[in-house]
């Protein structure tokens, strides 16, 4: 079994930066996309600026007299449901979130038009990733069970249309950091809470990533979906005909304690009553002046991803992103969301399990359960296109933000710390390649020069050697042979298209 250690990146082969907004500017039943000027139906963890409320526009946000992340100019606001846990007596809890959220920014180029570059988002854009209703995994092909098949193979057995793809723009990480990462969108459901009692000692961290191809025309749509698409490999890939646009690619991730329950009896279920994750979903409001978010998609392109590597970005502390709050609405600043919460999530949400979608409407008692998944730990894979993406090899190292930039550490793995910013540590290259060490042996040394800079890859493998049949799917898979796998399912597991969807 080999395993690739990566000790230099690439100038700009992955362009990115993370958003770090340590700070929630509230917890509470409010949507303005979903229910504009009414209390909505569940509670949503929101980040970013103060300016939020009930019908917020993009002038409001701007208009904010503070933000919970960690740039200044970022008025724009983030929000996705919060998780509870349900005691075996009934009570429900809501479980502590984790380090605030993080959001990634990415500059993927749409593979079908590269020299399109990518456009910032336009003042009052807005949209959702995610359905708060559906409650089972349905891609046609696959049974719950079955792990997504390599990525090469999605278009051959016609697994990429945008209902395959949002529902693979979900990820549920078992954080364990005894053990190497789990790689990002790996799992598409929240594990039941005897594995996360075992595997999962720091927690689980929510991922989901939004689309990133644009109509081009319109902020919004009445679902708040239908303006944009997924590239047809979710993060990278080709936008799909009639989203000429390629926007930053909107990537959330945040951290839930649900350790903090190990030995409790009870269940895990997310604000919108889903106890799966399959109804996981989030929202995005832009709030950035247009020109500025141009110019920062143009030069901010450090592959470390680090938001003190842009110098046109104002940096706050995370104390100062902590003590940003946006003022509640009168009728629901007496709602109880934090802490013991009662018997009933708030809003009286009830807990639907599916495998139908879920209604807003309490469906009388439990009667049916859904299959989920028994997908179990698989170590991330470094890609060798990108550097430092969400749940890899590197896990993220904990540092406390400041006014002016601090020096940037050497990226530690396996580190206990959750929840800020890796800095990977840029250093001239050497002359020659270092010597072996801890058993890993040189297998290549690569120059790559991008402008004036020169970096060295060095490429380690560690090799350990056990009993293995390997395939080579490139050059042994036939349609038929992916027909006569896939086509069993397919008749138990059509597609079914939700109407009707809420956030």
């Amino acid at each position: 079994m080999r395993g690739l250690y990566f000790l230099a990146a690439v100038q700009g082969a992955a362009a990115f930066w993370r958003m770090p907004c340590r700070g929630q500017i509230g917890l509470a039943r409010l949507d303005p996309l979903v229910n504009p000027n009414e209390v909505a139906q569940h509670v949503h963890a929101i980040h970013g600026s103060s300016g939020f409320n009930m019908n917020a526009t993009y002038e409001d946000l701007v208009a904010g007299d503070c933000t919970s992340c960690g740039v200044v100019e970022d008025k724009s606001v983030y929000w996705a449901p919060a998780l509870y846990f349900r005691h075996d007596d009934g009570t429900y809890e809501l479980v502590e979130q984790v380090g605030g959220m993080l959001n990634y920014y990415f500059l993927f180029k749409d593979d079908g038009n590269p020299d399109a570059g990518i456009k910032a988002f336009p003042p009052g854009f807005r949209m959702i990733a995610g359905d708060s209703l559906r409650r089972n995994f349905s891609i046609a092909g696959l049974t719950a069970k079955d792990r997504d098949p390599e990525k090469s193979l999605w278009k051959m057995l016609g697994q990429t249309t945008q209902f395959d793809l949002e529902q693979r723009a979900l990820g549920f990480n078992c954080l364990n950091y005894n053990i190497n990462p789990e790689g990002s969108l790996y799992r598409h459901y929240l594990p039941e809470k005897s594995y996360l009692d075992e595997q999962c000692a720091q927690g689980v961290r929510f991922e989901i990533m939004f689309p990133s191809c644009w109509d081009g025309k319109n902020l919004d749509s009445a679902n708040h979906r239908s303006h944009v698409a997924y590239p047809d490999l979710v993060m990278t890939g080709a936008c799909p005909p009639g989203f000429p646009v390629k926007l930053p690619g909107l990537f959330y991730e945040t951290i839930w304690a649900t350790n903090s329950f190990v030995g409790k009896a009870g269940e895990f279920v997310i604000s919108n009553g889903d106890p799966n994750g399959q109804g996981y979903h989030a929202d995005f409001m832009n709030g950035w002046d247009e020109k500025f978010l141009q110019q920062a998609v143009d030069t901010c392109t450090n592959p470390s991803g680090n938001i003190y590597d842009c110098p046109i970005f104002t940096l706050q502390s995370e104390d100062t992103q902590r003590k940003c709050k946006m003022q509640v609405p009168e009728v629901l600043r007496n709602e109880k969301v934090a802490g013991s919460v009662g018997d009933v999530l708030p809003g009286g949400v009830p807990i639907q399990y599916g495998p139908g979608p879920a209604t807003v409407a309490n469906p009388g008692p439990r009667t049916t359960t859904v299959e989920m998944p028994t997908v179990g730990y698989s170590e991330g894979t470094k890609p060798t296109d990108s550097v430092y993406l969400p749940g890899q090899v590197f896990k993220e190292h904990t540092s406390t933000p400041a006014a002016e930039p601090a020096p940037a550490p050497t990226p530690v793995n396996n580190s206990p710390d959750i929840g800020a910013l890796a800095q990977p540590a840029v250093t001239p290259p050497p002359a020659a390649p270092p010597a072996e060490e801890d058993g890993y042996e040189i297998v290549r040394t690569e120059w790559v020069t991008s402008g004036k800079l020169v970096n060295m890859i060095i490429v380690k493998e560690k090799v350990e050697y056990v009993t293995v049949t390997t395939t080579t799917a490139t050059s042994t898979v036939t349609m038929e042979g992916l027909r006569a796998r896939y086509e069993p399912h397919m008749h138990r597991h059509g597609r079914r298209h939700v109407h009707g969807r809420r956030s």
